[in-house]
């Protein structure tokens, strides 16, 4: 859900506007003060994550500075070059309280490369993690997460890779990977709506003695 090998170096962005962005304002998730800290936390310049992401250092800047807001693909492209995942970055850009209600029609999420949606269903840094994805998704994107995950299709139909295996998933369809296994998915059908749901890479799962 966040945490991949290989992205896609994908083609470059048009004219008129900043490489990765996703064009939709300023609205969402502002994930730029999560990015400044964890690069300076890893004691990068912003030059050198422009190299490692190969997106723009003033596009980078306008990021920090919650001018420009990324698509979801260049949030991963910083992710890694940052060595975290992009929920770690989304996480950070919200402030954890004990209840939290994420309305419908709230402006939380972030564009795919595709014309897709990412929508973060639960802000700021806590035990669990959960996206809502709808429409197309980049399904060259291999991801393997340190804990489990449960991946619900609400609408439309995805198809999964993972153990070798190919897996068709249709609307109220589950599917449940154990942490470790790497995993890619893509949306089959226009209008796909994908809910991924995972405990946090932070978290630390200790198998029960007694099972």
């Amino acid at each position: 859900m966040g945490e991949a090998d290989g992205e896609p170096a994908g083609a470059p962005d048009g004219p008129g506007r900043p490489d990765g962005a996703d064009g939709s304002g300023g609205g969402g998730p502002r994930v730029g003060a999560g990015v400044r800290r964890r690069r300076r936390a890893l004691e990068l310049t912003l030059a050198e994550v422009a190299r490692r992401s190969g997106l723009s250092a003033p596009f980078l800047s306008q990021i920090e500075n919650d001018r420009a807001r990324p698509s979801m693909r260049s949030l991963q492209r910083v992710a890694d070059a940052l060595e975290t995942t992009a929920v770690q970055l989304l996480a950070a850009a919200g402030t954890p309280r004990r209840m939290d209600v994420v309305r419908a029609g709230d402006d939380t999420g972030l564009a795919p490369a595709g014309g897709g949606r990412a929508r973060p269903l639960v802000r700021g840094h806590h035990q669990l993690h959960a996206l809502e994805f709808t429409g197309e998704h980049d399904g060259a994107r291999e991801f393997r997460h340190r804990n489990d995950e449960l991946m619900y299709v609400a609408d439309g139909s995805a198809e999964v890779e993972a153990e070798g295996r190919t897996v068709r998933l249709g609307p109220g369809d589950t599917l449940y990977l154990t942490g470790g296994i790497r995993h890619r998915w893509r949306a089959v059908e226009p209008g796909t709506r994908v809910l991924l749901v995972a405990v946090a890479e932070h978290v630390e799962a200790v198998a029960d003695p007694r099972l």
